[in-house]
């Protein structure tokens, strides 16, 4: 398998340069981006479209890679221009802090630009590696020794990755709106209204019930309540949500803006996941969400979505997973300019995902 290495120069790099050196012992590294100018050229003559991508970087003492950056803001201004990839990521940093607040950056980034994530795309290594303390002592190796594979592990999923193909796709709906006034519930329904008939569509909402949140029982237990796709603390996740994520397909969440966060339930439906989980990891299932804003900062939450369901609950992340618009008052998501382009758009890419490769294996 062959793959394309954007590897933005930082100073200090031997740590890492040995982590990729073991990591892609096995993959066949089409190209070497470390300049944001190769990056350029390589983006003009869509020489990034339609590859499998490794991104890797060093943070650096301060947690910054100043060229990094600069590779962002190309990517960020020339459209789509990694569609179809498939890519993972690669952070070494010099402290404690940083490491996945950059790689959520990254990711979406190179999201917005086409770019498709497997589930658990980041393999991240802190200045003393105690994010490996768990793992190294399951596996009876060093913290080093597990970073290794962590990263060698992450390369593997890129490449082995083939885009999923959906017999009968199922698309669950999640979310917590007020039906009457909510902005992203209205958005939702533009959108639905245009998804082809053969996904079939389920909505849950949240509103209504006591969603409890996780409250961190001890890995036995949640072990234990897992094998029969339970929760300790039951309510409407068990009973409603966990079966029809099982049979789901695709997850599309409506999520609205709430101080540059998501709200209540959401947080406690994602937190809950875990126990379901522990089961079966999410790794076959697509990851799509509404975002709308009064003011600004769906970007953040985009960030946050990606962090808990792409980077830890292995969901998969297709190209321009999010839909992010602004609207202050209920009713005026239909005033946005294009609207109603912008929401056919979407529906197709959601049924690109869903169906379009059910089509290709016929």
């Amino acid at each position: 398998m062959e793959m394309i290495l954007i590897w933005p120069r930082q100073g200090e790099e031997s740590r890492l340069e040995q982590v990729l050196l073991f990591a892609l012992e096995n993959i066949t590294v089409k190209q070497i981006i470390r300049e944001p100018a190769q990056l350029k050229k390589a983006v003009h003559e869509k020489k990034l479209q339609k590859e499998r991508l490794l991104f890797a970087m060093s943070l650096g003492e301060a947690g910054i890679n100043l060229k990094l950056y600069e590779m962002l803001a190309i990517l960020r201004t020339n459209g789509e221009c990694l569609q179809d990839s498939v890519a993972g990521i690669l952070v070494d940093g010099n402290g404690e802090a940083y490491t996945k607040f950059i790689a959520r950056e990254v990711v979406r980034t190179a999201n917005e630009a086409g770019c498709w994530f497997v589930g658990r795309p980041l393999a991240e290594g802190t200045g003393s590696l105690q994010n490996y303390k768990i793992i190294a002592g399951n596996e009876n190796c060093t913290f080093y020794e597990a970073y290794l594979r962590s990263a060698k592990e992450t390369v593997e999923r890129v490449a082995a990755f083939q885009k999923p193909v959906y017999i009968n796709p199922k698309l669950l709906c999640v979310h917590a709106c007020n039906p009457s006034t909510s902005n992203t519930l209205q958005l939702w329904r533009e959108v639905k209204a245009k998804l082809p008939a053969e996904i079939q569509v389920q909505e849950i909402s949240l509103r209504n019930g006591t969603v409890s949140d996780c409250a961190g029982c001890s890995y036995d237990m949640c072990m234990y309540f897992s094998q029969n796709s339970s929760c300790f603390y039951g309510g409407p996740i068990v009973e409603e949500v966990y079966p029809a994520l099982e049979e789901c397909n695709g997850l599309v969440l409506l999520c609205p803006n709430y101080n540059d966060a998501l709200g209540a339930n959401l947080t406690a439906f994602i937190n809950r996941l875990t126990a379901l989980f522990r089961k079966k990891p999410f790794a076959d299932k697509c990851l799509f969400s509404l975002i709308v804003s009064g003011y600004s900062g769906g970007d953040i939450l985009e960030q946050q979505l990606i962090g808990s369901l792409n980077m830890n609950k292995s969901f998969i992340l297709p190209g321009n997973f999010a839909m992010t618009e602004t609207a202050n008052q209920p009713g005026s998501i239909l005033e946005i300019r294009d609207i109603h382009k912008k929401t056919s758009e979407f529906a197709t890419r959601i049924a690109s995902c869903m169906t379009d490769f059910q089509r290709n294996n016929h």
